[in-house]
């Protein structure tokens, strides 16, 4: 069964997504490719692990925590599996480019496909696609709109 729970940060309101002990999903309300709540979804905020999820991300944004540590199960192709994987790598405070992160990812040369593959990313914070940006350091593309990109760069 998923579970569900909504979140308020200071960027927005979040939801939470879980099935099966593990978090699934976590989206900006309204963000490009959120997921809506579907009809047989269950709300419930004390599910394992959406209320740990709310304590770690009270945390990070009180300064409390720079990384999360939440059993996690993002839905997606070998590829932006990979993408997301080598994502969850960059440590608090840094950013690398969407080349780098294609390299790192094991395809050299496809920017582009790194940068859809992030797009897609389904764990926003959780899975730092934040700190993914462009060769001469611009901010590009974020689902959850370039002013929490900038934001969650700046904390």
């Amino acid at each position: 069964m998923i579970r569900y729970a909504r979140f308020k940060t200071p960027l927005g309101t979040v939801l939470a997504i879980a099935a099966g002990g593990v978090l699934t999903g976590l989206h900006f309300e309204g963000a490009r490719h959120a997921p809506a709540v579907a009809p047989d979804w269950r709300e419930d905020p004390y599910a394992s692990p959406l209320q740990e999820c709310a304590q770690q991300l009270a945390d990070y944004f009180a300064g409390k925590r720079q990384c999360f540590d939440l059993p996690v199960a993002p839905q997606g192709t070998p590829f932006q599996q990979r993408v997301w994987r080598e994502i969850a790598q960059v440590p608090y405070g840094e950013t690398i480019s969407y080349a780098e992160l294609a390299a790192r990812a094991g395809a050299p040369g496809s920017a582009r496909a790194a940068g859809a593959a992030t797009g897609r990313n389904p764990l926003a914070i959780v899975v730092p696609c934040h700190r993914i940006v462009a060769a001469n350091g611009a901010l590009t593309g974020y689902a959850g709109g370039l002013a929490r990109k900038h934001s969650l760069l700046a904390h």
